[in-house]
C-alpha cells in the first residue's frame, strides 16, 4: 500500500496520514485545532506537533476557541511553563490573538469553515501530483488566504502555514496519485 512518502515509517505519522490528513474538513473546532498546531510546527517537524497533539488539547481547553479567545496573563503564563506544548512566546501570543480573530470571522460569516471554503468555491482543490517533490510549499491560494488572515489582525500565519492548513483540512489534496488516500479524499 502506497502512502505519501512525508508521513515515512512512524505509526502516529501514518494514523494521521490514512485518517486525517487531506480530508475536507467543516468543523470550526477542528480549523481552529489545526491553525493553532500548524503555527506551532514553525521550524519544527510535523511528527514533534503529532506528539504533543494531546498535550496542546488538554492546555488549550480542547480547542474551544472562546475560551483561548479570553485567555488571560495568568492562562498565558501557564502555557509558557507547558513542557507538553511549544514554549514559543511568540507562537503562543498569536495563538490567543488568532482565537479572537477566528470569532470575528465567525460572526461575520457566521463559521470560520464559511470563510475558509469561500476561497475556492466550496471545491477541493484536487492536484494530480505524481512525487512528493513535485508539491509546493505554497500557492496563489495560501498567498490570499495568507494575506486576508494577516490583514484581519491574525499573527503567524504566512502563506507556508496557511498552505499546511489547507492541505490537511483538505481544501487542497495533495496527497499523491499513487497513494492509497488520493482517490478515497478525492471521492469525499
Amino acid at each position: 500500500m502506497e502512502r505519501c512518502a512525508w508521513c515515512g515509517s512512524d505509526e502516529l505519522s501514518m494514523k494521521y496520514h490514512d485518517e486525517e490528513w487531506g480530508v475536507p474538513v467543516h468543523d470550526d473546532k477542528k480549523h481552529f485545532e489545526f491553525l493553532v498546531l500548524e503555527s506551532a510546527q514553525a521550524g519544527l517537524s510535523w511528527l514533534t506537533i503529532l506528539r504533543k497533539r494531546e498535550n496542546y488539547r488538554k492546555a488549550y481547553d480542547d480547542f474551544d476557541v472562546i475560551k483561548v479567545s479570553n485567555y488571560d496573563d495568568s492562562k498565558y503564563n501557564d502555557l509558557l511553563q507547558n513542557p507538553g506544548i511549544v514554549r514559543n512566546r511568540l507562537k503562543i501570543t498569536a495563538s490567543i490573538n488568532n482565537a479572537k480573530h477566528f470569532r470575528q470571522i465567525q460572526e461575520e460569516f457566521g463559521s470560520f469553515d464559511t470563510y475558509i471554503w469561500q476561497f475556492v468555491k466550496n471545491r477541493p482543490v484536487v492536484n494530480a501530483w505524481s512525487s512528493m517533490s513535485e508539491i509546493p510549499a505554497v500557492s496563489d491560494l495560501s498567498d490570499r488566504v495568507s494575506a486576508d488572515l494577516k490583514a484581519r489582525g491574525f499573527k503567524f500565519l504566512g502563506t507556508t502555514i496557511v498552505y499546511a492548513h489547507l492541505q490537511a483540512t483538505g481544501i487542497v489534496n495533495d496527497h499523491i496519485t499513487g497513494c492509497f488516500r488520493y482517490k478515497e479524499v478525492k471521492g469525499v
